[in-house]
């Protein structure tokens, strides 16, 4: 401990990129985790969903039409604000939001939290990540 203030004056440039770089890991890292929701894969939104949480898809109609999870709730990323009154019965319970990649989902799940949903959840990689694992999506008749 008695060589730090010697390394410190040697290698000052190391030292400041270094603090430099924790200083803006620690703040991606808090500012992620406060306003986003968490991420979790599509076995772990099954597991979810077999236990009763709801399924949230907030793609387009057409979107939703062509194929989704089954039993999920469709409302539409633009009309969620205005219908989220729909969903109060889920405020305490768990809602996993869903969309093609995962943007828009997430976009969803914060405004979700905004409202006092307080366990809501994103699908990670959307439904593309869904498609890519086999599991099987409803088409709307």
């Amino acid at each position: 401990m008695n060589h730090l203030p010697e390394y410190i004056s040697h290698h000052l440039y190391l030292v400041i990129v270094t603090v430099i770089a924790a200083i803006v890991a620690l703040v991606f890292e808090l500012r992620s985790r406060s306003l986003g929701a968490t991420a979790i894969s599509p076995n772990t939104a099954i597991a979810l969903h077999n236990k009763g949480a709801l399924v949230l898809d907030v793609r387009s109609a057409e979107e939703y039409a062509a194929g989704h999870i089954i039993n999920a709730k469709h409302i539409a990323l633009e009309k969620l604000a205005a219908d989220a009154d729909s969903l109060k019965k889920y405020r305490e319970k768990p809602v996993v939001v869903c969309c093609e990649s995962g943007a828009r989902s997430s976009q969803a799940a914060k405004l979700l939290k905004s409202l006092g949903f307080t366990q809501v959840v994103n699908l990670r990689g959307g439904l593309a990540a869904w498609r890519s694992d086999n599991l099987p999506l409803a088409k709307k008749s």
